[in-house]
């Protein structure tokens, strides 16, 4: 009877010292929340770079766009009002037809609020200065042909 007793109380004490270390081991350690932070630091610092490159190239791909918007509305305005090569056609004038309600169409300028300006008829309209020195390491010179800049 004894030798129970004694068996009984060394399974109890070896289970009371087994839950209190499963106690203790609950959460997560130091070390191991430090790693989990460097990986995810890691990950950033290689994801970021691509997202700001990607972010200047929709960028440069947007002003392309509109140059090519415009050059289509002074085209399409020397149609309608029998324009010759070379006439100024303002920018009210030009912004006509375009999409109502768009930036383009609201304000004339490119995403960074430098005016595209009066066009010529027949001419092809100008990257901004300011959006050509922003966007070139993004946009070399090949990608804005065959609009020149300013």
């Amino acid at each position: 009877m004894e030798r129970r007793t004694q068996s009984k109380q060394t399974n109890q004490i070896e289970t009371n010292m087994l839950s209190k270390l499963n106690k203790r081991r609950g959460g997560f350690t130091l070390v191991e929340i430090m790693i989990v932070v460097a990986i995810i630091a890691l990950l950033a610092a290689i994801a970021v770079p691509g997202f700001l490159r990607a972010r200047k190239r929709s960028q440069a791909t947007k002003i392309l766009n509109d140059l090519r918007m415009i050059d289509a509305a002074v085209d399409q305005y020397a149609i309608e009002t029998n324009r010759a090569t070379g006439n100024t056609v303002a920018v009210t004038d030009w912004t006509g037809y375009l999409k109502s309600g768009t930036i383009l169409y609201n304000t004339g300028a490119d995403l960074f609020g430098d005016a595209y300006g009066a066009q010529a008829v027949d001419s092809l309209p100008s990257v901004p200065a300011s959006a050509w020195n922003t966007l070139s390491d993004v946009a070399p010179a090949e990608f804005w042909s065959p609009y020149d800049h300013l």
